[in-house]
């Protein structure tokens, strides 16, 4: 019996350590559509602060990067991506990673994304996003294999998992 709870419990590990993004891309708020350039949203004062502004936290400037980088304002998501405080957590290395790949220096994608993954091998969203710069790149093989990876980690049915595998298809790649 205590055999069969340790082998469950270490079949469980890599769904368990799965990093799981958000369920889709990031909605457009106030940061989008109200503030000027270089300001992000402050959701508790309700106003426009610069990204460096000691009253957001690490998390309001990862979800205004994510926001700006998917509104195609790649200045102001990587302003919001220095100011953060926590370094280079794999959350960080992996925008840094999509910026480079929307600025089309895949191989410096490649590089952002290696790192978020040697980091957190669970990142779901950096083998999404790692997959989609590999077929940009020619490499079909090593797309799928990211799309497996994300597979065998748990992240069936994830916002992830489906990206990736609409881009294998032939669906859109450049717009995730």
């Amino acid at each position: 019996m205590i055999r069969l709870a340790a082998l469950l419990a270490l079949l469980a590990t890599p769904a368990a350590a799965v990093t799981r993004p958000d369920d889709g891309p990031p909605q457009p708020s106030p940061t989008t559509f109200t503030c000027p350039p270089g300001t992000v949203w402050d959701h508790d004062e309700g106003t426009c602060v610069g990204p460096q502004d000691a009253r957001l936290t690490d998390d309001d400037r990862y979800g205004a990067a994510r926001e700006l980088a998917y509104a195609g304002r790649y200045p102001e998501a990587r302003a919001a991506l220095d100011a953060m405080g926590e370094g280079d957590t794999s959350r960080v290395l992996t925008y840094r990673g999509f910026l480079a790949r929307k600025a089309g220096d895949l191989a410096a994608a490649e590089h952002w994304y290696a790192l978020a993954l040697d980091a957190d091998p669970g990142n779901l969203l950096a083998r999404s996003y790692r997959g989609m710069g590999l077929l940009l790149s020619g490499d079909r093989m090593r797309a799928a294999a990211e799309l497996q990876a994300i597979r065998t980690l748990g992240g069936r049915g994830t916002w992830a998992e489906q990206a990736l595998a609409t881009a294998l298809e032939g669906g859109p790649v450049a717009d995730y």
